[in-house]
């Protein structure tokens, strides 16, 4: 048998023009972007289309990225005006507050604390600022300003250098009246009543009187803290009594005390309802210790 062989197919004008065409076209693709086109470059073939597709969203992608940095990075300060749907731009200007120190500081402050809270130790401190700060305040003893003046002889003071106490008829120099009258308010306080008085200020002659009739109980007329108006007797004030401990602890802030002359085992007679204006006898009267 004869074999048959394939006969070339005859070539055409159209199929040699497409043979011997260039294989690579070149095409412009525009893709939109933010602003403006972007030219991507001549596709090579058919088969290249992908990567350039890609090629081509890359560029898109960081040209969009960019652009929303550019976006939030312009920073406008709008604040809301009054009137409604009113916008001020500019910055928000800030109250003028008073600094923390400012208004602090601003404050009235009392030079002095509270009697309750000053101990018995802190009573000269207390007392000195107390002297010093009481033309200013309003006495707890009408009429009576509080101020030392001079001692003159024992028993012979001036009425005016006396103040009369709460009961009406015992009399003291005017400073150490007006610290016992304090004390006697803190005393009102306490118990309910006031300090109830036997003695204060006594004249040469009531010393003498004294003395003839209670005897060494009584200190030599001439020689008394009584007749220096720094003295005071207490009624019924025993040494194992609730309100005698209380003065014990309280009184020396407004300087007064019961002398340790007087005090039990002491170095003169027993006399616990005795009392004495310690600051002004130091200085004017008749120290005993």
């Amino acid at each position: 048998m004869g074999s048959h062989a394939a006969e070339p197919t005859p070539r055409t004008r159209r199929s040699l023009r497409e043979e011997n065409a260039p294989r690579s076209r070149s095409r412009r693709v525009e893709l939109p972007v933010v602003s403006g086109t972007v030219e991507v470059l001549p596709i090579a073939s058919r088969g290249s289309a992908a990567p350039a597709r890609r090629r081509a969203t890359t560029v898109v992608g960081r040209l969009g990225v960019l652009a929303a940095l550019a976006g939030v990075t312009v920073v406008v300060p709008v604040t809301q005006g009054v009137a409604e749907g009113e916008i001020v731009l500019g910055a928000v200007e800030q109250p003028d507050y008073p600094s923390t120190v400012t208004a602090l500081t601003a404050l009235p402050l009392s030079d002095l604390p509270p009697t309750a809270l000053v101990s018995a130790d802190g009573s000269s401190r207390v007392r000195a600022a107390m002297d010093v700060s009481r033309a200013a305040e309003r006495s707890v003893l009408p009429g009576c300003d509080g101020a030392a003046r001079p001692s003159g002889a024992n028993g012979q003071l001036s009425t005016a250098d006396l103040c009369t106490l709460w009961d009406g008829r015992t009399q003291m120099r005017a400073d150490a009246a007006v610290a016992l009258a304090e004390l006697n308010v803190a005393y009102v306080a306490r118990f309910g009543t006031d300090i109830c008085l036997t003695d204060g200020y006594r004249t040469l002659a009531e010393q003498k009187s004294v003395k003839a009739r209670k005897g060494g109980l009584a200190a030599t007329p001439g020689k008394s803290n009584h007749g220096w108006g720094l003295a005071v007797d207490l009624c019924g004030l025993q040494d194992n009594s609730t309100r005698f401990a209380w003065m014990n602890e309280n009184a020396p802030v407004y300087g007064w005390e019961n002398p340790t002359w007087a005090k039990r085992g002491g170095s003169g007679p027993y006399e616990p309802w005795h009392w004495e204006y310690i600051k002004g006898v130091k200085a004017d009267g008749e120290f005993y210790g």
